[in-house]
Formats: C-alpha cells, structure tokens, sequence
C-alpha cells in the first residue's frame, strides 16, 4: 500500500503492547510443547492425519475403494476375488445388477470403476448404440452358451413347430440363434454370423423361436420347448450345466468375441490399479478355481493380450457401424 501504517505503537500504550506480545509468546510455546507430545506419543492433531491421508490413500484404499459390477455376485469367485484383492492391499466393493442392460451405464456415469459380465461382442454393440467408448483391460474366460429344456432331454425330441426361446439382447441373440442352427432346430439366411436377428430365421425351420430378456429364459421353460440360457442364470434357475441339451464351443477359434471381460472407462484404461486387479484375476489360484466350479468345469480360461482384445472389439464395433 502506498500509506504505509507505523508498525510501532504510540508510547503510551508499549506496556499493553508488551504485555499482548508476551501472551502470544506463551500460547505459541505451549502449542509446539502440545504438538511435540502428541508426535512422540502417537497421537498426531487431526489436521496432520488428515493430510497424510491425502497422501496415502486413493482408489483401492479402504476409505475408497474399486467399484466393480457384476451380474451373479453370489458367485463363490467373487468373494475369493475380494479376498485377493484385500491381500494386494487394494479394498474392492462387488455391486450385484440382475440384468445385462444396466453395468455399463453405471459404469459410464462413474457409479462403476470397472465391470465383468460381457463379452466383446456385447460390449462393441453397447458402444455402437450408446456412442461410448468403454474398453476392455482384461480378459477372464469364453463360456459355453446352451440350449436347456425341461420337457425334453434331447433336441432330437423336440417336436416341429414348438417354440424355443432365446436372449433379446442382441449379441446373445444372435450367438443363441447360431447354437439352434448347430443343434439342428433352424435355419438361418446366408448361414448365420454374429449379427443374426430373428429376422433371419427362415420359414423351413422345425421350430419357432421368440425373444426374452436374458433373466427371464429360464422362466420361461415351463412354457417353451426349449430355451437358451446364460452361465450367469442357471443355477439360480435351479439347474446344472449337465441338464445342457445342445451348446457351443468356447475353445472353437470363431468364439474369440465372445471373451469375456474386464471393462473401464476409457480414460481409466492405464490405470495401475485397475490392471493390477485384472492380473489379480487371472493368476490367483482360489479365484479361478472357484471360477471353473462355478461354471460346472465348462469355462475355458484365457489371459488375451489387451491389444488383442481392442482388435477385436474395432473389428466387431466396425460390423455394427455397417449395419
């Protein structure tokens, strides 16, 4: 300031100065007295805590930790995951969803860090539609996609003209269609490929086929001949993968898109954290051996460079587009 105020007191009022001085002089020794015990015994101010908090703490640290989405979190797999996880140092909370519709956009409007219920086909169709761009960071394994009945116990049995239900959602449609084709129970136009609709069903074929959300196929059994079920649902829909009367092959090379996988936000696809829980995942003894339990010994493990699996996913991402 250009006025600058006198910085000693009038004469008259030194005493009260000195006096005030002498008090601050006091407090401030009791206080670094005070802050020095507190250091020695343990016990650092709260304000000190804090600030190495803010130091030592971040996404996996039990006061924040990784937000992952799956569909089926009572899958014994998930809980040796959390367990791993916990071993790494890294805290990691498992959000069950009852439906495919609705991971990847909790994951794109951040209520997620990361998810693991699809495969790249799935995920290449939810970008096309949505416009996003969520990446895989990781791979886990391909599972068989089958065919289940409770009225009959082979395809063979099924009668012409009955009605086989598959998944509405288009990735597990269109690989369901292809399973019935195999199975001998449709045709499709051109043969089928991974973008089939019910569209393509051709009138020669022995059966009708209709389309549900992929939760409720189970259900349907008692008033369907057949229906395509996913891994995630038949246990809970009180079956084995033994009771399969028709299914694929997941360690077929054309199954590649259909690698399951971990999935970030693209801008968390870097992130040391989230790569080391895949790595996690992968290579942690009691997490895969659950996995393998869990689905009946019918998954096949693959550990897909991450280059690879963004291939794929362009690749599938660029057949939507020319649709």
């Amino acid at each position: 300031m250009s006025d600058q105020t006198p910085l000693v007191a009038p004469p008259k009022k030194r005493g009260r100065l000195y006096a005030l001085i002498a008090l601050a002089v006091v407090v401030v020794v009791a206080l670094v007295v005070g802050i020095s015990l507190a250091v020695s015994s343990g016990n650092a101010p709260e304000e000190t805590a804090a600030g190495d908090n803010a130091i030592t703490e971040g996404k996996g640290s039990p006061g924040d930790p990784i937000v992952v989405g799956v569909v089926g979190a009572s899958d014994p797999h998930w809980d040796a995951y959390t367990e791993a996880a916990a071993e790494a140092g890294i805290s990691i909370e498992i959000v069950d969803f009852t439906d495919y519709a609705q991971p990847n956009p909790a994951l794109t409007e951040g209520d997620l860090d990361l998810n693991q219920f699809q495969h790249i086909i799935y995920l290449a169709q939810y970008n096309e539609s949505a416009g996003e761009d969520v990446a895989p960071i990781g791979a886990t394994a391909i599972y068989p996609l089958s065919l289940y009945s409770s009225k009959f116990t082979s395809v063979d049995d099924i009668p012409a003209g009955e009605t086989v239900a598959v998944p509405s959602d288009a990735s597990n449609l269109a690989r369901g269609l292809l399973v019935l084709q195999s199975a001998g129970l449709i045709e499709l136009a051109d043969g089928g490929s991974p973008f089939s609709t019910l569209d393509d069903v051709l009138p020669s074929s022995k059966v009708k086929v209709i389309s549900l959300e992929a939760a409720l196929t189970p259900t349907s059994l008692p008033d369907v001949a057949a229906a395509i079920i996913n891994n995630d649902f038949v246990i809970d829909a009180g079956l084995t993968f033994d009771d399969a009367i028709a299914t694929d092959d997941p360690a077929d090379e054309s199954a590649q898109p259909y690698i399951n996988i971990f999935a970030a936000r693209a801008e968390d696809k870097d992130d040391k954290t989230l790569l080391e829980l895949v790595d996690i995942f992968q290579n942690t003894k009691t997490v895969t051996d659950a996995l393998l339990e869990t689905s009946g010994g019918t998954a096949v493990l693959v550990t897909t460079p991450i280059a690879e699996l963004e291939e794929s996913l362009a690749t599938v991402q660029d057949a939507y587009a020319a649709q």
